[in-house]
This record gives C-alpha cells, sequence and structure tokens, in this order.
C-alpha cells in the first residue's frame, strides 16, 4: 500500500505520538510542521525567531513560511514512496498549495485521518506535556485559544476531504496501541 497520508485533529490528539508509530509501521517519513518549527527555534534561525513571535501567541505560522517547508521537505528522496503529514495542511489554501505540491511531483493523497478527542482532554494533556517538556507556550489560556483557531481554521478541512473521499475518522482517546490499531484499521478499510 502507498502511504500518503495526512494525519488531522486538534492540538494535543496524539498527532505526534500516533505520527511516529505509524511511520515505522508504513515505512515513510513523518513529516511534523510543529518538529521544524520548534528546531528552528531552539537554533534561534529567522525562521526560527518568525515561527516563535506567532507560537507564543498560539497563532499559526504564516502559510508562504510553512508552504515553503513542507515543498522542500516532500521533494526529499526518503519522501518519494510516501510520508505521514502531521500539522499540515491547516488552512483550505494550504489544501490548494499541498494539491499543486503533490501535483508537481506526479502523486496523490492516498488517507486524510482526523483523531478526534474531547476538548478538555485535549487541555489537559496539553497542560500535562507542558509540566514535562517545561514548554511556555503551553498555558491553559493558549491552549484553549490554539483549539479555537483549529476548529476555526482546520476543521473545515475535514469536509473537504470527505467529499473527496479521504477522511477517516479515529477516536484519538484510549491506550496509544489502541487509537494506533484503529487507525490502522480505518487506513485498511
Amino acid at each position: 500500500m502507498s502511504a500518503r497520508i495526512i494525519l488531522i485533529g486538534p492540538p494535543g490528539a496524539g498527532k505526534g505520538t500516533q505520527a511516529a508509530r505509524l511511520t515505522e509501521k508504513l515505512g515513510v517519513p513523518a513529516i511534523s510542521t510543529g518538529d521544524i518549527f520548534r528546531a528552528n527555534v531552539a537554533e534561534e534561525t529567522e525562521l526560527g525567531k518568525t515561527a516563535k513571535s506567532y507560537m507564543d501567541k498560539g497563532e499559526y505560522v504564516p502559510d508562504e513560511v510553512t508552504n515553503g517547508m513542507v515543498r522542500d521537505r516532500l521533494a526529499q528522496s526518503d519522501a518519494a514512496e510516501g510520508f505521514l503529514l502531521d500539522g499540515y495542511p491547516r488552512t483550505e489554501a494550504q489544501v490548494n498549495e499541498l494539491d499543486a505540491m503533490l501535483t508537481d511531483l506526479g502523486s496523490s493523497l492516498d488517507a486524510v485521518v482526523e483523531i478526534t478527542a474531547d476538548t478538555d482532554e485535549v487541555v489537559s494533556r496539553l497542560l500535562e506535556r507542558a509540566k514535562i517538556q517545561g514548554r511556555a507556550d503551553d498555558t491553559e489560556d493558549v491552549i484553549r485559544h490554539r483549539l479555537e483557531v483549529y476548529a476555526k481554521e482546520t476543521q473545515p478541512l475535514t469536509a473537504i476531504y470527505a467529499d473527496r473521499g479521504l477522511l477517516k475518522q479515529v477516536d484519538g482517546l484510549g491506550e496509544v496501541d489502541e487509537v494506533t490499531a484503529r487507525i490502522l484499521a480505518a487506513l485498511d478499510a
């Protein structure tokens, strides 16, 4: 099975955890815009400084910055046979940009997996992660703002992918192994 997959869901739904597990099982690289941004922030690159100014407010990094990074990453040889996108696309404009990137590469998506999760559970998860990782951007107010931005800007993308017959919804609550099994079953269906 080819594996050109998008993982979508609210912050804290478990996309990063599941991406790491799925990339191993499917043999394709996980491409996380969050990881790319955090690496640039840690290295204090110009991109990192720009990204940090948005991330600290719980806002998304502008499309032109994100699109360029994703385009470059999808063109790398390890993504030729497939990939798992985590955190992209987040807007309808990014959906259109991704469509153009894939057309240029002569490929298309196989599936879009939406990991769903209860809002209060997500807030709890992210507050716990903030304690463990010392992430200043994960205060309750910022988390709730990010969830509002997600609901307004990214949640509507699920309708686009549902109309294309690509959307598979999976409950993100439960043990990590259970969620992984649900995703794999949805991809096989």
